[in-house]
């Protein structure tokens, strides 16, 4: 009778699962706050990501060892003991003797583990009543078509278990028609795995709270420079031009606040020169048009008797004389308003504030200029308010004037106030073809032509210029813009100064 031997089996190296990964679903927010939160942030989802991938890697690598260690070991004493019950078991067998096989390899393997014996069409195993559905048909249809050993991890009931089986063959080779499966719990491997696991993922908490600190002290140190970049910029936007950052190491912001230090210090130094050249500009313009009052006081005395004996004089004396009349009259006109716009720039420009019914005030600058015939208005009557009349002249008169010499008649003067009751506004329009594109930026700059190729105008180039200054030395303003039915208009907008008896 030949008697059978285990066959070694070919232990192939088990393939662990590996955990997969789940990212977090983590909500971007389009907006993270301020430069320290997208910091703090940044680096508490670093430290995150790097914590959670190195315990990932770690757990999985444990993993693996702890479950490597037990199948090698299982293998090892499952194939030593069914070496051991092979050589005292005989072929054929009966029931008796295969139950006493099973039993006598599942002592040496544990108190867990089940072994379970089946020869031919009968079958025993160490614990009758245990469940034999843990030996999988795949399982068993490897064993027997590969005639080796082979191993697999099932889940029954929510708890793992190893299963091996392996064919006992004679000596010769031949099978022996004996197939033996052993049954080992991985519970405790289990257990020691999740603790891994979980001590794993407790760690993640205080790694990122120190990330979060570590974070804030970090923002900290790098935002300092930025904010006290952002308070000397904003110092110099309001016009402290002196305002310095204070340069700390030689990182890139070092280098960043070294630049700005420069660039301010470049800036202050042209502001200052430009500002210095602005003062004595005005003052060079005051000083002058002060200086010609007195002998263009002379000249325009000598003019006039002139353009008075001009009819007794020869045709071209007489066009010379009133020529001279002329130009002096328009030169006397071009030092008045520098002189009013020097005051103006100095601050010396004072409101005199009276108690005016403005429709009578505009009736009257209109008809001192002799234009009551050439312009329409509409006037509200009996609107009273403190305004100073000698600057309410200019404003109106400057703006009706222009409209008379650049636009084309009908012009229209219309004064009203708001239902409020808070301001006074006055729109002067005319039917001409209104101011070109490029022209209405500029409208109120000084000496400004709209035609370029004028040199000269019956105007000084400052009538739109001191009527703003006059609107916002009473607290109000003039816009000039296009009409929709062609011509242009200008509105002025002034604050209502109720009169004394108006006052609540």
């Amino acid at each position: 009778m030949r008697r059978p031997r285990v066959r070694r089996p070919l232990v192939r190296r088990p393939r662990v699962s590996r955990p997969r990964l789940r990212r977090p679903r983590l909500r971007v927010r389009r907006w993270f706050g301020g430069l320290r939160t997208r910091l703090v942030v940044a680096f508490v989802l670093v430290a995150l990501v790097s914590a959670v991938t190195t315990s990932a890697l770690a757990y999985r690598e444990s993993r693996t060892a702890v479950l490597e260690r037990k199948q090698d070991a299982v293998l090892t004493d499952f194939t030593n003991r069914v070496d051991q019950a092979a050589a005292d078991f005989d072929v054929p067998a009966d029931e008796a003797s295969l139950n006493r096989f099973a039993t006598g390899i599942a002592d040496g393997l544990g108190d867990d583990a089940l072994v379970v014996a089946r020869y031919r069409s009968l079958t025993a195993s160490s614990d009758a009543s245990a469940d034999r559905t843990r030996i999988t048909p795949a399982l068993r249809d490897a064993v027997r078509k590969y005639n080796r050993m082979s191993f697999q991890r099932v889940d029954l009931e929510e708890n793992p278990y190893l299963v091996v089986g392996t064919p006992v063959t004679f000596d010769s080779g031949a099978p022996s028609g004996l197939d033996v499966f052993a049954i080992t719990s991985l519970r405790a491997e289990r257990e020691h795995t999740a603790g891994l696991l979980y001590a794993a993922r407790n760690a993640i908490v205080p790694v990122v709270l120190l990330a979060a600190l570590l974070a804030l002290l970090a923002a900290g140190t790098v935002l300092r420079p930025v904010r006290e970049l952002g308070r000397a910029t904003r110092q110099h936007a309001a016009g402290d031009l002196t305002s310095r950052v204070r340069v700390r190491g030689s990182d890139e912001l070092a280098s960043l606040a070294h630049d700005f230090n420069e660039t301010a210090q470049a800036l202050e130094a042209s502001v200052t020169e430009l500002r210095e050249q602005d003062v004595r500009a005005k003052r060079f313009v005051a000083d002058v048009s002060h200086e010609l009052r007195t002998p263009l006081a002379a000249m325009t005395m000598v003019a006039t008797v002139l353009d008075e004996d001009a009819a007794t004089l020869p045709p071209d004396a007489a066009h010379a004389a009133r020529t001279v009349s002329d130009e002096t009259a328009r030169l006397s006109r071009l030092v008045d308003d520098l002189m009013e716009m020097s005051r103006f720039d100095s601050g010396a420009a004072r409101l005199n504030l009276t108690d005016t019914d403005l429709a009578e005030s505009v009736r009257a600058t209109l008809s001192l200029r002799g234009w009551t015939d050439r312009v329409a208005t509409d006037l509200p009557c009996g609107v009273r308010a403190l305004v100073d009349r000698r600057r309410l002249d200019v404003i109106v008169a400057n703006l009706v004037g222009n409209a008379l010499r650049h636009g084309a008649e009908p012009v229209t003067l219309t004064v009203s106030t708001d239902p409020e009751g808070d301001w006074i506004t006055a729109e002067v329009t005319d039917e001409g073809a209104g101011l070109p594109p490029e022209a209405l930026a500029h409208v109120f700059d000084r000496f400004y032509k709209a035609d370029s190729a004028r040199t000269r105008s019956e105007g000084s180039g400052l009538g739109t210029a001191i009527a703003l200054e006059n609107a916002r030395l009473h607290g109000g303003t003039i816009e000039a813009a296009n009409r929709a039915g062609g011509g242009a208009v200008f509105t002025l907008r002034m604050p209502w100064r109720l009169t004394p008896e108006e006052s609540p």
